[in-house]
């Protein structure tokens, strides 16, 4: 069996802190009667390698394996973590003060699926994180297996791959290699990002946990690289244009979903919908060529150069089709990234769709799409937008 081969590793000298772990690991599996027992055990197989593999900083920074530039970058973990953690009000937690050196791509495929003809993801339930909008792999194989699976039921289908994920704290994460041999603003943006999961993370409702993700690890970037590097560092620089991407892609995406979303609620067939819908397809790749030409970074350029169908949306939109309505909420919160954090805090205690609940609180109902909506928003904002 794969999962005993791998716990049997836990046999080796030195690797008796990751028990408590393991222990975690084989009651969430023991609690998923009602799962994918098959996908849980890869799951936990891939964790518990991550775990074993994963060495601590310290040794790490020695390893003669790793260029100047990783080692930069691995400097500044702790530091990233400090700033998320006393001037943001992020979660303090034992997680990146290890590192996983055995592999520069990306830790784990994501799979999405999504019905042809609606704007819907198809989700699987999990304990503690509840209706997941996709499933990941640390096997590209199984991933492709998954998604053949989805296919045979008529479904849009992705493979995207992740450059990390959060355990919510359960385990300890470490950092991984790519994200040390990326850009400075990447991995900046990244650890905050995870660590805002690690700090509010409302079950079953993903498009909010990724959308106030994003926000905090952007805005969160731009004030840790302005206080570390300077308000001109081109570090700073590219972190806030980064940013100013998000405010640019963002209304472009919501449009196009909604344009997607007049379709499918219209009248006409199944058939008549497929064919309709790649015009759209088609017509929003020719506005995005229009698009790119006002973008500042690389972020956003590679979008459409798959072929375009609603998992592949549907995924980028949980990520980028809300950052207005967050910056919104940040801007009310006096653009405290720690005040922002207590608001939604106090929203996630009511049930129902937090999503819902911050458009109401906002008072812009269902928001437009439309950038006449947004004059202040898309006007772009200096630094000093993100006080500290």
């Amino acid at each position: 069996m794969k999962i005993r081969e791998d716990l049997n590793l836990l046999n080796k000298p030195g690797k008796s802190r990751f028990q408590g772990e393991i222990v975690i690991i084989l009651a969430l599996i023991l609690f998923c009667s009602g799962c994918r027992l098959t996908y849980i055990f890869h799951a936990a197989a891939g964790q518990i390698r991550l775990l074993h593999n994963s060495i601590p900083m310290e040794e790490a920074l020695e390893d003669d394996s790793l260029g100047t530039d990783q080692k930069k970058r691995l400097r500044l973990v702790a530091r990233i973590k400090d700033f998320g953690e006393k001037e943001l009000g992020l979660k303090k937690t034992r997680n990146y003060e290890t590192v996983y050196l055995e592999s520069p791509q990306a830790p784990i495929y994501m799979v999405s699926a999504s019905p042809k003809d609606r704007l819907d993801r198809i989700t699987w339930w999990f304990p503690v994180v509840g209706d997941m909008p996709y499933l990941g792999f640390f096997d590209l194989k199984k991933a492709k297996a998954e998604k053949e699976k989805l296919l045979e039921k008529d479904l849009d289908v992705i493979i995207g791959r992740a450059d990390a994920y959060s355990t919510l704290g359960w385990f300890r994460d470490p950092v991984t290699m790519n994200l040390v041999t990326g850009s400075t603003v990447d991995l900046v943006e990244i650890i905050l990002h995870e660590m805002t999961h690690t700090t509010l993370y409302v079950k079953g409702q993903g498009e909010f946990n990724e959308g106030l993700a994003v926000l905090v690890g952007k805005a969160g970037a731009c004030l840790f690289l302005k206080k570390t590097y300077g308000p001109t560092h081109p570090l700073t620089i590219e972190a806030q244009k980064s940013v100013e991407d998000e405010r640019i892609f963002s209304p472009f995406l919501k449009l196009l979903l909604e344009k997607l979303k007049h379709l499918y609620d219209s009248p006409i067939s199944y058939q008549e919908k497929l064919a309709e819908r790649e015009k759209i397809f088609a017509r929003s790749l020719e506005e995005f060529n229009c698009l790119k030409n006002s973008l500042h970074t690389d972020r956003f350029t590679r979008f459409g150069t798959a072929k375009l169908n609603n998992a592949y949306l549907m995924s980028v939109g949980l990520y980028h089709e809300n950052f207005l309505l967050f910056e919104s909420v940040l801007k009310k919160n006096g653009n405290s990234i720690r005040g922002t954090l207590a608001f939604f805090k106090g929203l996630a205690r009511e049930e129902g769709d937090i999503m819902k609940r911050t458009r109401e609180w906002l008072g812009q109902g269902l928001l437009s799409p439309l950038a006449a909506d947004y004059p202040d928003l898309l006007r772009g904002y200096q630094i000093d937008d993100y006080p500290a």
